[in-house]
């Protein structure tokens, strides 16, 4: 009936029309197929294949092995929209001549481009899940045929004689910043909460930190010497608040072991009080400055111990690390009923802020919004006093990338707090003057100020500090 309808119309160009209606099915399968494998992530599909989805198991072998299935579907997709191009063109030339040929033409494009790519793409991307599990099984048994197979190796012959470099490339599933990306996206969406983001945070950034970053320094440690008393030492714990304290023999470079308070509680109740505290204290860990917290925090879980005194590179102690401050690094500062802490960042207004000096630089570049350099120094403190090259006197300030960093609380060489001033805004108020001075150590340059008049300090600017800028919580 075709036949007759259409002058010229044979029984070879209803088979090739049959052809091209294959080859255009096989092509939006494929597409489909291509957009379906490639976007789906690895730890989706390990989800699905644990909940035993159809096709989950041909899918995951798909996805761990991209390079079996990518080339062989690109090629197979091209294969087929180039053979039913031409047998259209063929067919079109028979019935109608060399006007038939840009009448194919024109219906090739449309008809491929709607129906053969950007419909199934669309609907694949819509539903990348459905996709790829509806798509595993066929391509599997597509690349697992041996034709197919031989054609696949022979494309990744000629990837890798002409990109040699590309082909031996290698990269991860996911980096850190795309999962922390990840995150983001999950609560601009509302599926996690802002605690839970910063969990996440937490937890990815707690593998980059090193003991050096969360340790209580020396200077700040409670400690006790070796020939003290066990009633004196005991007496000390009490006022510090705390439950363990390093004990030393000349000073704290020669650390003998750990005082553990209720050893020392013991050998008071024994009538043991005269004791030196050398007598009862335990052995004690050492751990490097550089070492990473996350594997410390395995091992004092193993060995069980909750305090490690941090040496430096040369053999010195140059401060200690509790559990806690392991923890707080996981989950934010911990406070107890006792701890009467200073928050490490005051929120002054007018752009000013007032900060403990032994806050990381990265933390207080995310509590401020302020952009402070970063370099050889660890702290807020340890950058004023890179950019100074001396002890700053009590209100002597220098200027960092806009900002006037005011020494508001020195305690003999120690920095204790620092206010962060505008430039501009501290121009006019402090009254300070310029001094040049040399290129700090990790390559920043500011200028040194020296107040005209005294800056006067803010309610709330004294007191211990926070538990990780101050003596840590978990008995030092």
């Amino acid at each position: 009936m075709l036949a007759a309808a259409s002058p010229g119309f044979e029984v070879t160009d209803l088979v090739l029309l049959l052809v091209v209606l294959l080859l255009l099915v096989a092509s939006a399968v494929l597409a489909l197929a291509e957009t379906g494998l490639v976007r789906i992530t690895k730890a989706k599909v390990l989800m699905l294949a644990d909940e035993g989805r159809r096709g989950s198991r041909h899918l995951l072998y798909l996805v761990e092995h991209p390079e079996e299935f990518l080339n062989p579907i690109l090629f197979l997709v091209l294969l087929c929209q180039l053979v039913a191009a031409t047998l259209v063109g063929v067919i079109a030339t028979h019935l109608v001549g060399a006007l038939g040929i840009a009448a194919a033409t024109l219906f090739e494009v449309i008809v491929i481009f709607v129906l053969v790519e950007a419909a199934p793409k669309t609907w694949a991307v819509q539903n990348v899940e459905r996709a790829a599990l509806l798509a595993a099984p066929i391509v599997y048994v597509i690349v697992r045929f041996p034709l197919v197979q031989v054609v696949s190796r022979f494309l990744m012959a000629l990837v890798n004689l002409v990109l040699p470099r590309l082909a031996r490339a290698g990269s991860s599933d996911i980096t850190e910043q795309e999962l922390l990306a990840f995150a983001d996206v999950a609560l601009e969406e509302d599926v996690i909460e802002t605690e839970e983001r910063a969990l996440i945070h937490s937890i990815i950034e707690f593998g980059d930190t090193i003991v050096r970053e969360v340790m209580v320094p020396r200077p700040y440690m409670v400690s006790v010497d070796g020939e003290e008393s066990v009633e004196a030492a005991l007496e000390i714990a009490m006022a510090a608040g705390r439950s363990r304290l390093p004990v030393y023999a000349e000073n704290l470079d020669d650390v003998l072991g750990i005082a553990y308070m209720k050893d020392l509680m013991r050998a008071s109740h024994e009538s043991r009080s005269a004791d030196r505290v050398s007598s009862v204290a335990r052995e004690a860990h050492f751990v490097p400055e550089t070492k990473r917290v996350a594997p410390l925090m395995r091992e004092m879980q193993a060995q069980k111990f909750h305090l490690a005194v941090v040496v430096d590179e040369y053999g010195g102690t140059a401060g200690l690390v509790t559990l806690e401050d392991l923890i707080e690094e996981l989950v934010g500062e911990i406070v107890d009923e006792f701890d009467v802490e200073e928050p490490p960042v005051s929120d002054l207004g007018n752009g000013e802020f007032m900060v403990s000096a032994r806050l990381v630089i990265t933390e207080a570049n995310e509590l401020t919004g302020i952009d402070l350099p970063s370099g050889a120094w660890d702290t807020v403190g340890g950058l004023v006093f890179s950019l100074l090259g001396h002890v700053p006197a009590e209100g002597e300030c220098v200027e960092a990338d806009g900002h006037l960093l005011v020494a508001e609380k020195v305690d003999d060489r120690r920095i204790e707090r620092v206010r962060i001033v505008p430039a501009q805004q501290g121009e006019g108020t402090l009254g300070v003057t310029d001094a040049s001075f040399p290129l700090a150590p990790g390559g920043v340059r500011g200028t040194s100020r020296s107040a005209g008049v005294r800056t006067p300090k803010s309610s709330g600017s004294t007191g211990s500090p926070s538990p990780r800028q101050g003596p840590g919580g978990l008995g030092e």
